[in-house]
């Protein structure tokens, strides 16, 4: 018999991290795939419609971008099921939880740059904003996760704004 989506014969997750701190992470993951997703569709949009003399280079780099963060969803999705709780799916839920807005109509290829710069550190706070729960109780693996996802936003948003630069 299931209730509210939850199986009441499941096995608990027994994992050596309280029901609480996997709660608290499993949140701020959810976060996570929030501004993920929201910048992928946000990065794919771009890829779509940029047009100008940067055309081909931001076309292709956008692609790259978006495949990556693709993946990326993923892995934090499994990750937050890995804890013991469901993975938010929806757009309705990632408007909720991301801290990235959508954008309207179709800017300028600078300025989608500068939007990407600034999707791609918003996803590095709200990673970073999840640590000190991860480190309280040792848990590793999310740390590991959080760790990569921080160092692609920040080479991405590195070579995305020498883009910008004169």
């Amino acid at each position: 018999m299931q209730t509210q989506g939850a199986n009441i014969n499941a096995i608990p997750v027994n994992i050596g991290i309280d029901e609480d701190s996997r709660a608290k992470i499993a949140e701020g993951l959810s976060r996570l795939l929030a501004d993920t997703y929201t910048l992928y569709l946000k990065t794919h949009n771009f890829h779509w419609n940029v047009t100008g003399p940067m055309f081909q280079t931001l076309h292709l780099m956008f692609e790259t971008q978006y495949t990556e963060l693709s993946a990326a969803v993923d892995l934090i999705a499994e990750r937050i099921r890995a804890l013991g709780y469901p993975a938010p799916g929806t757009y309705s839920e990632y408007v909720r939880l991301s801290s990235i807005s959508e954008t309207s109509g179709v800017p300028k290829a600078n300025e989608m740059i500068r939007l990407l710069v600034e999707g791609q550190e918003a996803v590095i706070r709200t990673a970073r904003s999840i640590f000190p729960v991860v480190e309280e109780v040792n848990d590793e693996p999310t740390a590991d996760l959080l760790t990569q996802r921080m160092q692609v936003h920040e080479k991405t948003a590195w070579m995305l704004r020498s883009l910008l630069e004169n």
